[in-house]
């Protein structure tokens, strides 16, 4: 019998990152709905836990592992700029920009007034006020 659901959970997608994310998102709708009463937000609460348990069982590995992939991309980038908007708040010796022609961020002194920059990246020179 082990053997039967051994192989029968091998063939199927499981526990990723995204999966995690919407089981995370059903306990704190429904712990809203406890808390509140409020029971028309019990419906996509649950709705969520059928689509995570759709795709812990689904079969069709491929296609939630590129799910998973986007997923973990927007969650990221959401991530860095949480941490980047945090740093440039906290640094107050410094102002923060972006690169003209590749956008990358690029800080320089404070208090400088008009001076030439040279981005790391992709050697563009532009004149930034500090």
């Amino acid at each position: 019998m082990t053997s039967r659901l051994k192989h029968f959970m091998m063939t199927r997608a499981g526990f990723d990152h995204y999966t995690i994310f919407l089981l995370i998102l059903f306990f704190i709708l429904r712990s809203i709905v406890r808390m509140t009463g409020f029971l028309p937000l019990a419906i996509p609460a649950y709705l969520i836990l059928a689509y995570s348990l759709f795709r812990f069982f689904s079969s069709n590995q491929v296609k939630r592992q590129m799910e998973n992939a986007r997923f973990l991309a927007l969650f990221q980038s959401i991530i860095r700029w949480f941490r980047f908007r945090r740093t440039v708040i906290a640094d107050k010796e410094h102002r923060y920009f972006k690169c003209p022609n590749c956008g990358q961020p690029l800080r320089v002194p404070r208090g400088k007034g008009k001076i030439q920059v040279a981005c790391r990246a992709c050697g563009a020179q532009f004149e930034e006020k500090s």
